[in-house]
């Protein structure tokens, strides 16, 4: 009697967690860096996605946004343009944001109960400077600093940084060669409030022209996004033209002058010059004569 009772409780069980699929979640994790496309996987097991939904919040305690209802892509949201359903019921979005940051949900109904919610976790990696540009133009000598943060999901009552710790995710700069940056490098000032961001400060070099450092993130020890920044020096000179030193004084500035307006100026000083002394030897010439013709006479 006690095995048949365990068996009626064991099918209870069993029965019930099929009804009540909102209970389960299966989680993923994505990582995309600003201006790209993503995809997000739904986990769909329909032929069609008349009874997909998928639902989005940046926070656990901030409101649900749905952005597709049965299949049909919402278009009061504000970003509903760069939104598609894909065929699988994928949700894809088009030029990320770090504004897009937060957790999807894909939730089916399947003969109209609930099935198995897929979430996903969007995390967006962005990087900026002190330079307003993409490119940061600064001269030798001068310093340059780098911010990268990761935008996440989190949860009531955790912050970014508990978070990023929790799920094993790692923000870091590596060099153009690869090389991981260390805090001990006396070049690179490297400062990180939270391992939710991560900060570059260095002072360039002649040869940085061009050089690129890249910020990467990694989830349980491997590589899921990065982003390079390319730092192009803004003053370089041309080798094939010699340049004369500039002087600098509190009120005036001395303007490089080149071989090839040196020769300029000869040139045309000497088409200046040439007429003057011609005429002063026909001058001399006259003067000559003169003088000869009144020696003769006397």
């Amino acid at each position: 009697m006690a095995d048949e009772c365990d068996l009626c409780l064991l099918g209870l069980i069993f029965l019930s967690s099929l009804l009540s699929g909102s209970s389960e979640v299966d989680d993923a994790h994505v990582f995309i860096s600003s201006g790209q496309n993503v995809r997000l996987s739904c986990n769909n097991a329909l032929h069609d996605c008349k009874s997909t939904y998928w639902i989005y919040n940046r926070f656990s305690h901030s409101a649900a946004v749905e952005l597709i209802n049965s299949g049909i892509k919402k278009k009061d949201t504000e970003r509903h343009e760069r939104l598609s359903l894909g065929s699988d019921c994928s949700l894809n979005i088009n030029n990320i944001t770090e504004e897009d940051y937060g957790s999807y949900i894909c939730r089916q109904y399947v003969n109209k109960q609930q099935g198995t919610d897929a979430r996903v976790f969007l995390h967006v990696l962005h990087v900026s400077s002190s330079s307003s540009s993409s490119q940061t133009e600064i001269s030798a000598g001068r310093s340059v600093t780098l911010f990268c943060q990761l935008y996440s999901y989190s949860d009531a009552g955790v912050s970014c940084d508990d978070w990023i710790r929790s799920e094993g995710i790692e923000l870091f700069w590596v060099n153009q060669a690869g090389v991981k940056l260390k805090i001990s490098d006396s070049r690179y000032q490297i400062s990180a409030s939270d391992h939710c961001n991560i900060t570059l400060t260095t002072t360039l070099l002649n040869e940085d022209h061009n050089r690129e450092w890249r910020c990467s993130v990694t989830h349980r020890d491997r590589v899921q996004s990065s982003v390079t920044y390319t730092v192009k020096s803004s003053a370089r000179d041309d080798p094939a033209s010699p340049v004369i030193p500039v002087h600098n004084t509190k009120s005036t500035t001395t303007t490089p002058i080149t071989s090839t307006q040196v020769i300029v100026i000869i040139v045309e000083f000497a088409a200046f010059a040439a007429p003057t002394v011609i005429l002063l030897q026909i001058i001399c010439a006259r003067r000559a004569g003169r003088k000869n013709s009144q020696h003769q006479r006397k």
